[in-house]
């Protein structure tokens, strides 16, 4: 008995040891691009072309912010992201909770056809061409600031995730609210909502990162330099480095390199700043979002 307890503690020794190595490492390999990035920000220019991104900087610098913060185009990029990103997440969070809570209800009618029109638009749609016709022609969005997140306020996918949620609310709950004089809408705000308090912190922060991250409406719908979002900015510096980088800063001296590879690496940190500091706060309800009613199905 003695012998076996011994060789199953060793097995579990040698796992925990094995397990704990292996997800360092991981951890280890998922840090370096994030060093290396930070690194390149800091980095002589002149010292990138000559050894290239290195872990350590080998001339440290501040260049690359220097540039940046010179002209107003970034900051005014930062500001159209943070207002896309907030006004998106908001509407697009009070838009799918209101829908997702209204299909959710047995009592409404015509839900399981409302339902399967939403399904019907993850399955198919009208193309590239006909949504760039309506949004330019009948909705008259383009270069305007709602066109950033308008098209993306209603995710299928989050809301049937949301309204799965809602379901396991218990009926009951509902039936004495209503007996007490509760109308639905008291109901989904003092109740349904505060329950779903975790689904709700997860769903926003997965719209938060898709908005934040979108470049692809500002690519389609602004030509105005102004309503140019961040993700936007710094495709532009990848695709077309040396010109985007002398446009940050069109008051450069002649004649001087600007530091377009460590500009890079600066505005990737600029871009990911706010939401590696964001996540922690709601780390907690983003993981139980992630598992609750896993059990229940």
């Amino acid at each position: 008995m003695k012998r076996s307890k011994i060789l199953n503690n060793k097995s579990n020794l040698v796992y925990n040891i094995v397990a704990y190595s292996s997800i360092i490492l991981f951890s280890v390999f998922c840090l370096l691009p994030f060093w290396l990035m930070v690194a390149g920000a800091f980095t002589d220019e002149s010292a990138i072309i000559q050894n290239g991104y290195q872990l350590i900087p080998k001339k440290f610098s501040l260049d690359a912010f220097d540039t940046i913060f010179a002209g107003n185009r970034v900051l005014n990029a930062y500001k159209v992201t943070v207002l896309v990103t907030i006004m998106g997440t908001t509407l697009a969070m009070i838009l799918t909770s209101m829908m997702a809570y209204g299909l959710s209800l047995k009592t409404i009618k015509y839900r399981n056809q409302i339902s399967f029109y939403v399904v019907f638009t993850m399955l198919f749609s009208g193309g590239l061409v006909p949504w760039y016709i309506l949004i330019t022609q009948y909705l008259k969005l383009q270069d305007t600031i709602w066109v950033l997140f308008v098209p993306y306020l209603i995710n299928p996918w989050y809301m049937f995730l949301l309204r799965k949620f809602f379901t396991t609310i218990p009926e009951s709950l509902i039936e004495s609210a209503k007996i007490d004089g509760a109308n639905d809408f008291y109901i989904f705000v003092k109740i349904a909502l505060p329950l779903s308090l975790p689904a709700l912190a997860t769903i926003g922060l997965f719209y938060s990162l898709f908005f934040w991250n979108d470049w692809w409406l500002g690519l389609l719908f602004v030509n105005d330099r102004r309503l140019q979002p961040l993700q936007l900015l710094l495709r532009a510096l990848v695709s077309n480095l040396s010109s985007e980088v002398q446009a940050l800063n069109p008051n450069s001296k002649q004649g001087i390199i600007p530091p377009a590879y460590s500009v890079r690496m600066a505005t990737s940190i600029i871009t990911i700043g706010p939401i590696v500091l964001f996540y922690p706060f709601v780390q907690k309800y983003f993981v139980k979002g992630l598992t609750v009613g896993a059990v229940k199905g």
